[in-house]
């Protein structure tokens, strides 16, 4: 029996593009009479940053088209104050986080009869990577799938989404504290958004399946929905490449983080999938769900203007509309 994963790659704003093509596939699903809670379908849901919001969004029972209203509906409130470009960022962080975290929280405990949920208490099981200053090192934070894994899922469900999308320069490093279920008070400080080390996180997904749930590499199907790419080039002759360029007018510095692992991904599961041989067949099933950023429509990780974002919506459909019978048939089939 396939053991299916969904995965959802980081990218601020741009989250609109998962969420709307999940959306698309709810609503053909309901159409076809085909239980259509996407948590329904998948046996581990694996998000970075923005994508882990949605994944654990998603596994706590959130319809998709909800999370594309949420999104579509607060960009301005999430990112409309950032700190003046000059003095201001230059000792802080671009944006206050409260008020995304007032409204995820919120959200996740309408899910929950008002209560906190924890990672506990999600629906199908997820992984979500974050990076922890704390420890130098990167994490991954999950569900009790394992008998081994008793350290994270007493965290609530909120805090794990606000460590995910804590993006440098956007978001300060993400510390509070929680209860855990023996009473105890632990701490949970400085933890840093997932992208800068698993972007796209299908390997990650890939790896637990086979190493916490035991699965053969041949059984697994993947669905990997991005937020939008665009090629990181610049051929100009320039005199200067300081922070000016880097980090001060375009945060092009974290984007080349985000970019370069996505892209490195891809090429490493395209070689697990395909091996060089590329007269045998697939190893396993690896979809990609993407979609290309031009000058006609170049949205930024903190975008909030309603128009661009609508746009984005809009290749989700026209994505579902190319490639959705194909997903429908590999991964929502009942």
């Amino acid at each position: 029996m396939a053991f299916k994963i969904l995965t959802i790659d980081g990218g601020g704003i741009r989250g609109i593009f998962p969420a709307m093509f999940l959306a698309s596939v709810e609503a053909e699903l309901k159409r076809r009479g085909i239980k259509h809670p996407i948590h329904e379908h998948f046996d581990l849901i694996a998000g970075t940053s923005t994508g882990g919001i949605i994944a654990l969004a998603l596994a706590l029972g959130m319809p998709a088209h909800d999370m594309y209203k949420l999104y579509l509906n607060n960009a301005g409130t999430i990112f409309g104050n950032g700190q003046p470009l000059f003095f201001g960022q230059f000792r802080r962080s671009k944006y206050d986080r409260d008020a995304l975290e007032d409204l995820v929280r919120e959200e996740f405990r309408k899910l929950n009869n008002g209560v906190d949920p924890l990672l506990r208490d999600v629906k199908t099981n997820v992984c979500i990577p974050i990076y922890d200053l704390m420890q130098g090192k990167p994490s991954v934070l999950k569900n009790a799938y394992h008998p081994a894994f008793k350290r994270d899922y007493h965290i609530p469900a909120y805090q794990v989404a606000m460590a995910t999308s804590a993006a440098p320069t956007y978001f300060d490093p993400y510390s509070t504290q929680y209860t855990d279920l023996h009473g105890i008070d632990q701490q949970f400080t400085n933890k840093v958004d997932g992208g800068v080390v698993a972007n796209n996180p299908s390997l990650v997904a890939i790896v637990e399946a086979q190493k916490a749930f035991g699965q053969e590499l041949k059984d697994l199907k993947v669905l990997s929905i991005g937020t939008g790419h665009r090629k990181f080039v610049d051929g100009c002759s320039r005199s200067s490449w300081g922070l000016w360029y880097w980090a001060v007018r375009k945060r092009r510095l974290f984007d080349l983080f985000l970019q370069g692992q996505s892209q490195l991904t891809q090429n490493l599961i395209s070689l697990l999938q395909k091996g060089r041989d590329k007269g045998e067949p697939d190893n396993f099933l690896y979809a990609r769900i993407d979609t290309e950023l031009d000058e006609t429509c170049m949205i930024e990780m903190d975008d909030s203007d309603p128009e661009k974002l609508r746009k984005l919506a809009e290749k989700a459909t026209h994505a579902f509309q190319n490639e959705g019978t194909r997903i429908l048939n590999d991964f929502f089939q009942p």
